[in-house]
């Protein structure tokens, strides 16, 4: 295990956090793209915009998996990187993730790249209500459709794997009838531009990037990588398996999360840096 070189490298200096599934795997909810993940075909914005079908196959699904999301909790390394943030050491979290769990282990400064499981918006006119108002309304419509989510797969964006929906009933946005969609960002589509806005400035306000958890597959996150790799400033990677960021690493930990950022905070705290 590399964590005193990682040390060495993070140690008196102010650090930008990108944080990917790998790190709530811990939690509860399985990653994409890890070693042990198993094979995943997410739906496009196309497939959901253009077939009813596909709508319905996933608000049945979602319908499921959106509860077991709500109802996990932060792990040791979401609750590390709090840690970290409150001590000043860490200027903010930039996360591909929609579990909101940086949040509820106490990150006060996080950009939610890809949104929220927690909201949802309608395409036609802008409306917006909570996932849980919708769970309502789909449970109304559905009497019955009350699968356990603890028995099933269930995806990082809150899919879960349910072998029938062809009788599942979707709901239409109850301000103007128009097509509802999860608040957040689908294979295909562009991570919001104000979002971009917010994630950058944390890198240069810093003096490293620590990517935790991420393979940086997909440009939303790997794009911020490359602008610390611009700014000539140290990027440390902890993650089980390559990365497409390897090559600019300065270190590189191929291990889970929980127990490196564990081992980081309290590395830290020894030092006197922590509160």
């Amino acid at each position: 295990m590399d964590a005193p070189e990682l040390l060495a490298v993070l140690a008196g200096r102010r650090i930008a956090a990108l944080t990917g599934a790998g790190i709530s795997t811990e939690s509860g909810i399985p990653d994409y793209r890890g070693p042990d993940s198993p094979p995943s075909n997410p739906m496009t914005i196309r497939q959901f915009t253009s077939d009813p079908v596909f709508r319905q196959r996933y608000w049945a699904r979602n319908h499921v998996g959106w509860r077991h999301m709500d109802r996990t909790s932060p792990n040791a390394g979401h609750r590390a990187l709090a840690a970290l943030e409150r001590a000043g050491v860490v200027s903010g979290v930039i996360t591909q993730n929609v579990d909101l769990l940086h949040t509820r282990a106490g990150s006060r400064t996080v950009v939610n790249l890809h949104g929220t499981y927690a909201q949802v918006v309608c395409l036609d006119c802008g409306h917006t209500m909570t996932r849980a108002h919708l769970a309502g309304l789909l449970k109304a419509r559905n009497p019955g459709f009350d699968a356990e989510p603890d028995r099933l797969a269930v995806a990082p964006d809150a899919d879960a794997v349910v072998a029938d929906t062809s009788s599942f009933r979707i709901v239409d946005c109850p301000a103007c009838g128009g097509m509802v969609k999860p608040d957040i960002v689908y294979f295909g589509e562009n991570v919001p531009k104000q979002l971009v806005g917010q994630a950058y400035p944390l890198i240069d306000a810093a003096d490293a990037l620590l990517v935790a958890g991420s393979s940086l597959t997909v440009f939303s996150g790997y794009r911020f990588v490359r602008h610390a790799a611009a700014r000539q400033i140290p990027i440390a990677i902890v993650n089980r398996g390559a990365t497409r960021g390897d090559e600019l690493a300065t270190v590189k930990v191929d291990a889970g999360c929980s127990p490196i950022l564990t081992l980081l905070a309290a590395e830290l705290d020894a030092a006197g840096v922590v509160a």
